[in-house]
């Protein structure tokens, strides 16, 4: 047993332990929330104040204690019908009522708070990607000489962007791209004074995501995790995420549990064989350990043994394998687009824009008109 020096020193690892959660929960309410979700800015830093909230957050497994899964499983309560008060007082915007209404419902329903959180993870894949996903899949079936795309969403999620070729989309040099009465309509921010491409995408004849963990739009209950996951306080968000469940439901992707290295050559079998395998990756290759992206770029090396096949990635500076860096520093801030055409034995990788903050803003950088096709000399 242990003396009370002893007991004073696991005490107080405890107490350190507590105060880290607590700065964690206080951060993200004064920094990460402020001035975009007042409700989650009070009710997170509600939370790092109370000592029976915290040590409730605390019996889920370490990492699934972050606060954007713990406020999005209490939603999810929320929308459930599990927890009416926080459900009024979200609908209400009231931030004290938000607050004392989440500490009441984590403390009452802690073993269904770490279920969920256990379960689930945050998920945020938004269709304003396909503002940097379009113009590439375009590209990539220009120089490919294809009539027909089949799409392979790596880290998909919901896999909305799979619904590439069916949004809207409006760039602030005034070029647009897409379907103009979709419900659906996304804008990004043209930086530089080089425009995108504006050739119409091609006949999309497969729709198919990879995810470890598929979240299913069609769900019900997946759907309304989606929405769990976005602060109640953002009603554009909410609004256009209710608008891409809808879209996607008019055209389920296939979704395919796995690890992605393992099974893309599926998903590969899965794409008409006279259409181009266009395999899409969004920030999900930092995931993967170096020795993972490089085995992911393998398989893809594999399959064009078969079939031409591209690659379009929107992946932080010197994270995707073969595509070049332009000289870029990794902590830049922006991502790189790359655009990887197998054919056979031959690879090439190029960089054909940056962007930032997931596609709000977009920089292209080729000369699409010129560009040689797969197999030109």
């Amino acid at each position: 047993m242990p003396g009370p020096a002893a007991g004073s020193a696991v005490s107080g690892r405890r107490g350190s332990r507590a105060r880290t959660l607590a700065q964690v929960y206080r951060h993200f309410g004064e920094v990460d929330a402020a001035g975009t979700s007042p409700l989650y800015e009070r009710v997170a830093v509600a939370l790092s104040e109370s000592d029976e909230a915290l040590r409730a957050i605390a019996a889920a497994p370490a990492r699934k204690r972050h606060p954007t899964l713990i406020l999005a499983a209490l939603h999810d309560l929320a929308l459930a019908g599990r927890a009416p008060a926080l459900a009024a007082a979200y609908a209400a915007a009231d931030g004290a009522a938000a607050a004392g209404a989440a500490i009441d419902t984590l403390l009452r329903m802690t073993d269904s708070v770490v279920a969920i959180a256990v379960r689930r993870q945050t998920r945020t894949n938004e269709t304003r990607r396909c503002a940097v996903l379009f113009p590439a899949i375009a590209e990539a079936a220009r120089r490919a000489g294809a009539d027909a795309v089949g799409l392979i969403d790596v880290g998909c999620a919901a896999g909305l962007n799979l619904q590439v070729d069916r949004v809207g989309i409006a760039y602030s040099n005034g070029q647009s791209l897409g379907d103009p009465s979709s419900p659906v309509q996304l804008s990004s921010s043209i930086v530089g004074d080089r425009p995108v491409p504006t050739r119409a995408m091609p006949e999309v004849v497969a729709r198919i995501g990879v995810d470890p963990d598929p979240v299913d739009p069609t769900d019900p209950d997946d759907a309304r995790w989606l929405r769990a996951c976005l602060p109640p306080d953002q009603p554009e968000r909410v609004a256009r995420l209710e608008a891409e469940l809808q879209l996607a439901a008019t055209a389920p992707p296939l979704l395919l549990r796995g690890d992605a290295v393992e099974v893309v050559p599926d998903a590969f079998a899965r794409v008409p064989a006279d259409a181009l395998p266009v395999v899409t990756t969004t920030w999900a290759l930092s995931h993967f350990s170096l020795e993972r992206r490089l085995r992911f770029l393998h398989r893809l090396d594999e399959a064009a043994a078969g079939r031409p096949l591209a690659w379009v990635s929107a992946e932080g500076v010197g994270v995707a394998p073969a595509i070049p860096t332009l000289g870029d520093r990794r902590a830049s801030g922006h991502s790189v687009i790359g655009l990887a055409l197998f054919d056979r034995s031959a690879l090439r990788a190029e960089a054909i824009g940056r962007c930032w903050s997931r596609g709000r803003l977009l920089a292209w950088l080729t000369d699409s008109d010129t560009s040689p096709q797969v197999g030109a000399a």
